[in-house]
Protein backbone atom coordinates (compact mmCIF):
# COMPACT_ATOMS: atom_id res chain seq x y z
CA UNK A 1 0.00 0.00 0.00
CA UNK A 2 1.58 3.62 -0.73
CA UNK A 3 1.57 6.58 1.14
CA UNK A 4 -1.43 7.56 -1.45
CA UNK A 5 -3.79 5.19 -0.33
CA UNK A 6 -3.52 5.80 2.62
CA UNK A 7 -5.34 9.24 4.75
CA UNK A 8 -1.89 8.91 6.71
CA UNK A 9 1.11 6.58 6.55
CA UNK A 10 2.47 4.94 9.67
CA UNK A 11 6.02 3.40 10.39
CA UNK A 12 5.99 0.00 9.97
CA UNK A 13 7.31 -0.90 13.49
CA UNK A 14 8.45 0.87 16.25
CA UNK A 15 12.33 -0.27 15.40
CA UNK A 16 11.49 1.74 11.61
CA UNK A 17 10.48 4.66 14.04
CA UNK A 18 13.04 5.14 16.12
CA UNK A 19 15.88 4.09 13.20
CA UNK A 20 14.00 7.01 11.26
CA UNK A 21 14.48 9.13 14.19
CA UNK A 22 18.48 8.01 15.01
CA UNK A 23 18.84 7.55 11.32
CA UNK A 24 17.68 11.47 10.61
CA UNK A 25 19.96 12.67 13.57
CA UNK A 26 23.07 10.77 12.59
CA UNK A 27 25.09 11.25 9.14
CA UNK A 28 27.33 13.79 8.75
CA UNK A 29 26.47 15.89 11.87
CA UNK A 30 27.92 13.40 13.94
CA UNK A 31 30.87 12.30 11.34
CA UNK A 32 31.70 15.30 9.43
CA UNK A 33 30.35 18.08 11.36
CA UNK A 34 31.14 17.32 15.07
CA UNK A 35 34.94 16.75 14.66
CA UNK A 36 35.84 19.93 13.27
CA UNK A 37 33.79 21.93 15.33
CA UNK A 38 34.94 20.75 18.12
CA UNK A 39 38.63 20.76 16.35
CA UNK A 40 37.81 25.00 16.23
CA UNK A 41 36.60 25.31 19.35
CA UNK A 42 38.86 23.82 22.49
CA UNK A 43 38.70 20.23 22.11
CA UNK A 44 37.17 18.99 25.64
CA UNK A 45 35.02 22.10 26.63
CA UNK A 46 33.26 22.82 23.60
CA UNK A 47 32.62 18.58 24.57
CA UNK A 48 31.29 19.45 28.01
CA UNK A 49 28.71 22.39 26.37
CA UNK A 50 27.83 20.49 24.21
CA UNK A 51 26.56 17.92 25.90
CA UNK A 52 24.94 20.28 28.69
CA UNK A 53 23.08 21.62 25.98
CA UNK A 54 22.24 18.25 24.56
CA UNK A 55 20.63 17.23 27.25
CA UNK A 56 19.27 20.51 28.81
CA UNK A 57 17.54 21.40 25.32
CA UNK A 58 17.47 18.68 23.33
CA UNK A 59 15.90 15.85 25.35
CA UNK A 60 12.75 18.08 26.62
CA UNK A 61 12.78 19.93 23.15
CA UNK A 62 12.33 16.44 21.36
CA UNK A 63 10.00 15.17 23.29
CA UNK A 64 7.71 18.24 23.50
CA UNK A 65 8.47 18.29 18.81
CA UNK A 66 7.64 14.65 18.68
CA UNK A 67 4.65 14.35 21.00
CA UNK A 68 3.01 17.57 18.83
CA UNK A 69 3.65 15.81 15.74
CA UNK A 70 1.63 12.96 17.21
CA UNK A 71 -0.98 15.33 18.31
CA UNK A 72 -1.69 16.91 15.49
CA UNK A 73 -0.97 14.43 12.75
CA UNK A 74 0.18 16.97 10.50
CA UNK A 75 3.70 18.74 9.09
CA UNK A 76 5.32 21.44 10.65
CA UNK A 77 3.11 24.18 9.42
CA UNK A 78 -0.80 22.44 10.19
CA UNK A 79 0.97 21.49 13.48
CA UNK A 80 1.61 24.96 14.84
CA UNK A 81 -1.21 26.16 13.24
CA UNK A 82 -3.28 23.84 15.54
CA UNK A 83 -1.10 25.71 18.09
CA UNK A 84 -1.86 29.59 17.15
CA UNK A 85 -4.94 29.07 15.05
CA UNK A 86 -4.85 30.39 11.65
CA UNK A 87 -3.21 33.64 10.57
CA UNK A 88 0.26 35.52 10.55
CA UNK A 89 0.99 33.78 13.77
CA UNK A 90 1.10 30.01 12.21
CA UNK A 91 3.85 31.31 10.01
CA UNK A 92 6.02 29.94 13.23
CA UNK A 93 5.73 26.91 10.91
CA UNK A 94 7.00 28.79 8.00
CA UNK A 95 10.58 29.51 9.86
CA UNK A 96 10.91 26.41 10.50
CA UNK A 97 10.74 24.94 6.84
CA UNK A 98 12.87 28.49 5.46
CA UNK A 99 15.73 26.73 7.96
CA UNK A 100 15.05 23.36 7.10
CA UNK A 101 15.53 24.27 3.20
CA UNK A 102 18.69 26.89 3.90
CA UNK A 103 20.23 23.92 6.15
CA UNK A 104 19.79 21.05 3.08
CA UNK A 105 20.58 23.57 0.59
CA UNK A 106 24.48 22.95 1.94
CA UNK A 107 23.97 19.64 3.34
CA UNK A 108 22.90 17.91 -0.08
CA UNK A 109 26.26 18.96 -0.83
CA UNK A 110 28.17 17.64 1.76
CA UNK A 111 26.03 14.24 1.26
CA UNK A 112 27.78 14.47 -2.37
CA UNK A 113 31.25 14.55 -1.08
CA UNK A 114 30.82 11.44 0.74
CA UNK A 115 28.80 10.04 -2.26
CA UNK A 116 32.68 10.87 -3.81
CA UNK A 117 34.45 9.36 -1.31
CA UNK A 118 32.19 5.93 -1.24
CA UNK A 119 32.56 5.72 -5.23
CA UNK A 120 36.76 6.56 -5.16
CA UNK A 121 36.72 3.42 -2.09
CA UNK A 122 35.56 0.83 -4.25
CA UNK A 123 38.69 1.86 -6.95
CA UNK A 124 40.80 1.24 -3.95
CA UNK A 125 42.21 4.79 -4.23
CA UNK A 126 42.37 5.27 -0.74
CA UNK A 127 44.91 2.49 0.00
CA UNK A 128 46.79 2.54 -3.35
CA UNK A 129 50.54 2.99 -3.14
CA UNK A 130 51.56 6.81 -3.04
CA UNK A 131 48.14 8.25 -1.62
CA UNK A 132 47.54 11.73 -0.40
CA UNK A 133 45.04 12.93 1.66
CA UNK A 134 45.29 16.20 1.56
CA UNK A 135 46.26 16.59 -1.96
CA UNK A 136 43.83 14.34 -3.03
CA UNK A 137 41.11 16.59 -0.72
CA UNK A 138 42.13 19.65 -2.26
CA UNK A 139 41.86 18.29 -5.97
CA UNK A 140 37.92 17.58 -5.31
CA UNK A 141 37.52 20.65 -3.96
CA UNK A 142 39.03 22.32 -7.06
CA UNK A 143 36.69 20.44 -9.01
CA UNK A 144 33.20 22.50 -9.23
CA UNK A 145 32.33 20.37 -12.16
CA UNK A 146 32.13 17.29 -10.10
CA UNK A 147 31.24 18.61 -6.95
CA UNK A 148 28.02 19.96 -8.31
CA UNK A 149 27.31 16.26 -10.39
CA UNK A 150 27.33 15.16 -6.84
CA UNK A 151 25.27 17.32 -5.77
CA UNK A 152 22.84 17.31 -8.36
CA UNK A 153 23.08 12.98 -8.07
CA UNK A 154 22.13 12.91 -4.27
CA UNK A 155 19.04 15.20 -5.22
CA UNK A 156 17.84 12.89 -7.54
CA UNK A 157 17.98 9.76 -5.35
CA UNK A 158 16.37 11.77 -2.54
CA UNK A 159 13.25 12.29 -4.80
CA UNK A 160 13.66 8.84 -5.79
CA UNK A 161 13.15 7.85 -2.53
CA UNK A 162 10.38 10.18 -1.52
CA UNK A 163 8.53 9.55 -4.23
CA UNK A 164 8.38 5.87 -3.11
CA UNK A 165 7.05 7.00 0.54
CA UNK A 166 7.63 6.85 4.06
CA UNK A 167 7.21 3.10 4.42
CA UNK A 168 8.67 1.89 1.37
CA UNK A 169 11.69 4.54 1.19
CA UNK A 170 12.33 6.24 4.33
CA UNK A 171 11.91 2.97 6.59
CA UNK A 172 14.18 0.82 4.76
CA UNK A 173 16.89 2.43 4.36
CA UNK A 174 17.21 3.17 7.71
CA UNK A 175 16.85 -0.21 9.45
CA UNK A 176 20.17 -1.15 7.81
CA UNK A 177 22.52 2.13 7.03
CA UNK A 178 22.49 3.08 10.98
CA UNK A 179 23.87 0.14 12.68
CA UNK A 180 26.21 -0.28 9.49
CA UNK A 181 27.80 2.92 9.92
CA UNK A 182 28.02 2.04 14.13
CA UNK A 183 29.83 -1.24 13.26
CA UNK A 184 32.94 0.65 10.63
CA UNK A 185 32.97 2.94 12.72
CA UNK A 186 33.65 1.23 15.67
CA UNK A 187 36.32 -0.90 13.84
CA UNK A 188 37.90 2.68 12.60
CA UNK A 189 38.47 4.28 16.38
CA UNK A 190 39.86 0.77 17.66
CA UNK A 191 42.87 0.98 14.66
CA UNK A 192 43.50 4.46 15.45
CA UNK A 193 43.53 3.97 19.10
CA UNK A 194 46.42 1.65 18.21
CA UNK A 195 48.45 4.52 16.53
CA UNK A 196 51.37 6.12 18.08
CA UNK A 197 49.65 9.49 19.60
CA UNK A 198 46.39 8.16 19.86
CA UNK A 199 46.94 9.63 23.65
CA UNK A 200 47.16 13.46 22.39
CA UNK A 201 44.09 12.41 20.51
CA UNK A 202 41.90 11.61 23.55
CA UNK A 203 43.96 14.15 25.69
CA UNK A 204 42.73 17.46 23.24
CA UNK A 205 39.34 15.36 22.86
CA UNK A 206 38.39 14.79 26.67
CA UNK A 207 40.83 17.21 28.63
CA UNK A 208 38.53 20.76 29.24
CA UNK A 209 40.15 24.01 28.82
CA UNK A 210 38.07 25.92 31.40
CA UNK A 211 38.63 29.11 29.41
CA UNK A 212 36.97 28.54 26.25
CA UNK A 213 33.52 27.76 28.76
CA UNK A 214 34.09 32.24 28.96
CA UNK A 215 34.02 32.45 24.87
CA UNK A 216 30.99 33.16 23.44
CA UNK A 217 32.25 31.10 20.33
CA UNK A 218 32.06 27.85 22.65
CA UNK A 219 28.28 28.10 23.40
CA UNK A 220 27.30 29.42 19.56
CA UNK A 221 28.61 27.01 18.26
CA UNK A 222 27.78 24.12 20.97
CA UNK A 223 23.90 24.76 20.34
CA UNK A 224 24.13 24.96 17.09
CA UNK A 225 25.60 21.16 16.73
CA UNK A 226 23.65 20.27 19.64
CA UNK A 227 20.83 21.64 17.25
CA UNK A 228 22.23 20.33 13.71
CA UNK A 229 22.67 16.81 15.11
CA UNK A 230 19.76 16.02 16.92
CA UNK A 231 17.83 17.67 14.95
CA UNK A 232 15.43 19.99 17.08
CA UNK A 233 14.68 23.18 14.93
CA UNK A 234 14.57 21.09 11.80
CA UNK A 235 11.13 19.53 12.14
CA UNK A 236 12.38 16.67 12.02
CA UNK A 237 10.50 15.06 14.85
CA UNK A 238 7.32 17.07 14.41
CA UNK A 239 7.03 15.26 10.59
CA UNK A 240 8.20 11.77 12.07
CA UNK A 241 6.03 11.75 15.10
CA UNK A 242 3.02 12.60 12.76
CA UNK A 243 3.78 9.25 11.37
CA UNK A 244 3.37 7.62 14.83
CA UNK A 245 1.58 4.92 15.78
CA UNK A 246 -1.29 5.81 18.12
CA UNK A 247 0.67 3.11 21.10
CA UNK A 248 4.60 4.25 20.73
CA UNK A 249 6.20 5.79 22.60
CA UNK A 250 6.90 9.92 22.27
CA UNK A 251 9.17 10.60 25.06
CA UNK A 252 11.72 7.31 24.83
CA UNK A 253 12.09 7.56 21.02
CA UNK A 254 12.03 11.12 20.52
CA UNK A 255 13.86 12.19 23.47
CA UNK A 256 15.73 10.02 25.80
CA UNK A 257 16.91 7.57 22.76
CA UNK A 258 17.58 10.09 20.08
CA UNK A 259 19.87 11.91 22.75
CA UNK A 260 21.43 9.24 23.80
CA UNK A 261 22.51 7.79 20.52
CA UNK A 262 23.14 10.78 19.52
CA UNK A 263 25.95 11.25 22.08
CA UNK A 264 27.30 8.34 21.89
CA UNK A 265 27.94 7.79 18.12
CA UNK A 266 29.52 11.82 18.61
CA UNK A 267 31.42 10.35 21.12
CA UNK A 268 32.72 7.50 18.49
CA UNK A 269 33.58 9.78 16.02
CA UNK A 270 35.62 11.73 18.08
CA UNK A 271 37.42 8.40 19.19
CA UNK A 272 38.16 7.44 15.38
CA UNK A 273 39.12 11.06 14.70
CA UNK A 274 41.45 12.56 17.06
CA UNK A 275 43.49 10.06 17.68
CA UNK A 276 44.49 9.86 13.81
CA UNK A 277 44.38 13.75 13.54
CA UNK A 278 47.51 13.65 16.44
CA UNK A 279 48.98 10.21 14.92
CA UNK A 280 49.52 11.73 11.39
CA UNK A 281 50.78 15.45 12.24
CA UNK A 282 47.44 17.28 11.56
CA UNK A 283 45.74 20.54 12.65
CA UNK A 284 42.36 19.74 14.69
CA UNK A 285 41.43 22.97 13.55
CA UNK A 286 41.08 22.00 9.81
CA UNK A 287 37.94 23.11 8.97
CA UNK A 288 35.27 21.50 6.79
CA UNK A 289 37.58 19.00 5.58
CA UNK A 290 38.94 17.33 8.35
CA UNK A 291 36.78 14.45 8.62
CA UNK A 292 37.78 13.79 4.48
CA UNK A 293 41.62 14.11 5.15
CA UNK A 294 41.91 12.03 8.32
CA UNK A 295 39.71 9.34 8.06
CA UNK A 296 41.40 8.09 4.59
CA UNK A 297 44.76 8.17 6.23
CA UNK A 298 43.72 4.65 8.24
CA UNK A 299 42.86 2.40 5.90
CA UNK A 300 46.15 1.45 4.39
CA UNK A 301 48.01 0.25 7.07
CA UNK A 302 44.34 -1.63 8.18
CA UNK A 303 44.67 -5.51 7.41
CA UNK A 304 42.09 -5.68 4.66
CA UNK A 305 42.00 -1.58 4.61
CA UNK A 306 40.45 -2.05 1.17
CA UNK A 307 37.31 -3.84 2.46
CA UNK A 308 37.06 -1.12 5.41
CA UNK A 309 37.32 1.78 3.48
CA UNK A 310 34.24 -0.05 1.29
CA UNK A 311 32.56 -0.88 4.74
CA UNK A 312 32.89 2.42 6.36
CA UNK A 313 32.37 4.86 3.15
CA UNK A 314 29.15 3.10 1.98
CA UNK A 315 27.68 3.29 5.70
CA UNK A 316 29.13 6.60 6.24
CA UNK A 317 27.21 7.63 2.84
CA UNK A 318 23.81 5.85 3.80
CA UNK A 319 23.58 7.39 7.07
CA UNK A 320 24.01 10.87 5.69
CA UNK A 321 21.15 10.22 2.96
CA UNK A 322 18.70 9.21 4.91
CA UNK A 323 19.46 12.52 7.13
CA UNK A 324 18.65 13.86 3.84
CA UNK A 325 15.94 12.16 3.02
CA UNK A 326 14.08 12.95 6.24
CA UNK A 327 15.25 16.05 6.38
CA UNK A 328 13.70 17.11 3.05
CA UNK A 329 10.54 14.65 4.03
CA UNK A 330 9.56 17.60 6.22
CA UNK A 331 9.30 19.97 3.42
CA UNK A 332 7.13 17.71 1.24
CA UNK A 333 5.33 16.26 3.94
CA UNK A 334 4.29 20.44 4.65
CA UNK A 335 4.21 21.49 1.07
CA UNK A 336 1.85 18.16 0.78
CA UNK A 337 -0.32 19.31 3.18
CA UNK A 338 -1.02 23.02 2.76
CA UNK A 339 -0.69 23.24 -1.37
CA UNK A 340 -3.14 21.60 -3.89
CA UNK A 341 0.28 19.70 -5.40
CA UNK A 342 0.28 15.87 -4.85
CA UNK A 343 3.18 14.23 -2.81
CA UNK A 344 5.01 13.38 -6.54
CA UNK A 345 4.82 17.17 -7.36
CA UNK A 346 4.97 18.18 -3.55
CA UNK A 347 8.51 16.22 -3.98
CA UNK A 348 9.80 17.84 -7.49
CA UNK A 349 8.70 20.72 -6.50
CA UNK A 350 11.06 20.80 -3.08
CA UNK A 351 13.99 18.80 -4.49
CA UNK A 352 13.98 21.05 -7.96
CA UNK A 353 14.55 24.50 -4.79
CA UNK A 354 17.08 22.50 -2.66
CA UNK A 355 18.91 21.69 -5.74
CA UNK A 356 18.84 25.26 -7.22
CA UNK A 357 19.48 26.88 -4.01
CA UNK A 358 22.41 24.20 -2.98
CA UNK A 359 24.55 25.44 -6.47
CA UNK A 360 26.60 27.86 -4.44
CA UNK A 361 27.16 25.62 -1.95
CA UNK A 362 27.97 22.86 -3.85
CA UNK A 363 30.28 25.13 -6.37
CA UNK A 364 32.53 26.70 -3.55
CA UNK A 365 33.22 25.05 0.03
CA UNK A 366 33.99 28.83 1.39
CA UNK A 367 30.78 29.58 0.71
CA UNK A 368 29.34 26.71 2.11
CA UNK A 369 31.18 26.85 5.33
CA UNK A 370 29.72 30.62 6.07
CA UNK A 371 25.81 29.06 4.98
CA UNK A 372 26.80 26.29 7.57
CA UNK A 373 27.79 28.76 10.37
CA UNK A 374 24.79 30.87 9.23
CA UNK A 375 22.09 28.85 9.53
CA UNK A 376 23.31 26.40 11.84
CA UNK A 377 24.28 28.97 14.85
CA UNK A 378 21.18 31.17 14.09
CA UNK A 379 18.76 29.84 12.35
CA UNK A 380 18.02 26.71 13.82
CA UNK A 381 18.11 28.29 17.46
CA UNK A 382 15.01 30.55 15.57
CA UNK A 383 13.11 27.65 14.46
CA UNK A 384 13.74 26.05 17.42
CA UNK A 385 12.48 29.27 19.47
CA UNK A 386 9.58 29.25 17.25
CA UNK A 387 8.24 25.84 17.77
CA UNK A 388 8.87 26.76 21.48
CA UNK A 389 6.87 29.43 21.22
CA UNK A 390 3.98 27.33 19.43
CA UNK A 391 3.67 24.85 22.11
CA UNK A 392 4.79 27.02 25.50
CA UNK A 393 2.98 30.04 24.52
CA UNK A 394 -0.37 29.09 22.40
CA UNK A 395 -0.75 25.20 22.54
CA UNK A 396 0.63 24.97 26.15
CA UNK A 397 2.85 22.44 27.53
CA UNK A 398 0.45 20.76 29.88
CA UNK A 399 -1.42 20.31 27.86
CA UNK A 400 0.34 18.54 25.53
CA UNK A 401 2.29 16.70 28.45
CA UNK A 402 -1.25 15.31 29.39
CA UNK A 403 -2.71 14.65 26.04
CA UNK A 404 0.40 13.20 23.90
CA UNK A 405 3.71 13.50 26.08
CA UNK A 406 2.43 10.78 28.59
CA UNK A 407 -0.02 8.59 26.07
CA UNK A 408 0.86 5.53 26.24
CA UNK A 409 4.66 6.54 27.46
CA UNK A 410 6.97 3.75 28.93
CA UNK A 411 8.78 7.10 30.78
CA UNK A 412 6.61 8.98 33.07
CA UNK A 413 7.16 12.87 32.55
CA UNK A 414 6.62 15.09 35.36
CA UNK A 415 5.65 18.89 35.34
CA UNK A 416 9.46 19.91 35.13
CA UNK A 417 8.53 19.41 31.47
CA UNK A 418 6.67 22.49 31.60
CA UNK A 419 8.81 25.34 32.72
CA UNK A 420 11.42 23.91 30.82
CA UNK A 421 9.69 24.19 27.39
CA UNK A 422 7.87 27.67 28.10
CA UNK A 423 10.92 29.16 30.09
CA UNK A 424 14.00 27.41 29.56
CA UNK A 425 14.79 26.53 26.54
CA UNK A 426 13.91 29.92 24.81
CA UNK A 427 15.63 31.79 27.51
CA UNK A 428 18.90 29.58 27.19
CA UNK A 429 19.13 30.50 23.49
CA UNK A 430 18.14 33.54 23.38
CA UNK A 431 21.25 34.63 26.14
CA UNK A 432 23.64 32.52 23.93
CA UNK A 433 22.82 34.68 20.54
CA UNK A 434 22.71 37.52 22.35
CA UNK A 435 26.14 36.83 24.25
CA UNK A 436 27.73 36.17 20.24
CA UNK A 437 26.23 38.95 18.89
CA UNK A 438 27.68 41.40 21.53
CA UNK A 439 30.91 39.51 21.29
CA UNK A 440 30.96 39.75 17.62
CA UNK A 441 29.56 43.10 16.84
CA UNK A 442 29.43 44.09 13.28
CA UNK A 443 31.32 40.86 11.93
CA UNK A 444 29.86 39.08 9.07
CA UNK A 445 28.67 36.48 10.98
CA UNK A 446 27.04 38.69 13.16
CA UNK A 447 25.09 40.54 10.55
CA UNK A 448 23.98 37.35 8.49
CA UNK A 449 22.41 36.04 11.55
CA UNK A 450 21.06 39.04 12.81
CA UNK A 451 19.48 39.22 8.76
CA UNK A 452 17.96 35.40 9.08
CA UNK A 453 16.65 36.39 12.45
CA UNK A 454 14.67 39.69 10.97
CA UNK A 455 14.03 38.49 7.49
CA UNK A 456 12.19 35.00 8.44
CA UNK A 457 9.73 35.77 10.98
CA UNK A 458 8.30 38.60 9.07
CA UNK A 459 8.59 36.89 5.62
CA UNK A 460 6.45 33.50 7.88
CA UNK A 461 4.18 36.02 9.09
CA UNK A 462 3.23 37.82 5.74
CA UNK A 463 3.06 34.43 4.10
CA UNK A 464 0.35 33.32 6.73
CA UNK A 465 -1.34 35.47 6.78
CA UNK A 466 -2.12 36.20 3.06
CA UNK A 467 -2.46 31.97 2.93
CA UNK A 468 -4.61 31.82 5.63
CA UNK A 469 -6.81 34.76 4.87
CA UNK A 470 -7.14 33.45 0.57
CA UNK A 471 -8.21 30.44 2.19
CA UNK A 472 -10.74 31.74 4.43
CA UNK A 473 -12.15 33.86 1.94
CA UNK A 474 -12.36 31.22 -1.11
CA UNK A 475 -13.53 28.53 1.44
CA UNK A 476 -11.19 26.48 0.08
CA UNK A 477 -10.59 22.29 0.84
CA UNK A 478 -9.18 21.09 3.80
CA UNK A 479 -5.29 21.13 3.26
CA UNK A 480 -3.58 17.52 2.38
CA UNK A 481 -2.95 17.93 -1.52
CA UNK A 482 -5.72 16.14 -3.95
CA UNK A 483 -4.77 12.55 -3.66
Amino acid sequence: MSDAELSRAEWGTRFGFLMAMIGAMVGSGNIWRFPFVLGENGGGAFLLAFLILLFLIAVPGLMAETALGRYSEKGVIGALRDCTGPGGMAGLGVIVILVNIALMTYYSPVVGWILYYMLQSFTLEFTSAGFEAEAFWTAFTNSPGIMVLMHTIVMALVAGVLVLGIRDGVERLVVYAVPGLVIALAAIAIRALTLPGAAEGLEFTFTVQWEYLLISDTWIAALGQALFSTGLGWGIAITVGSYLREYDDAPLGGGFFTAIGEASIGVLAAFAIFPLVFAYGLDPDAGAGLTFITLVQVFEPMPIGDLWAIVFFVGFFLAAFTSAVVITEVSVTTIFEESPLNRNQSVLAVCSTIWLLGLPSAYSVTFLDFADFTFANWGLPLATLAVMVGIGWYFGPERLRVLSVNKTSGIYVDTWFNPIVKYLIPAVMVAIMAFFAYENFMADEMIAGVGVLIAFPIAGYLIMKYVDRSKATTGAAAPGGDD
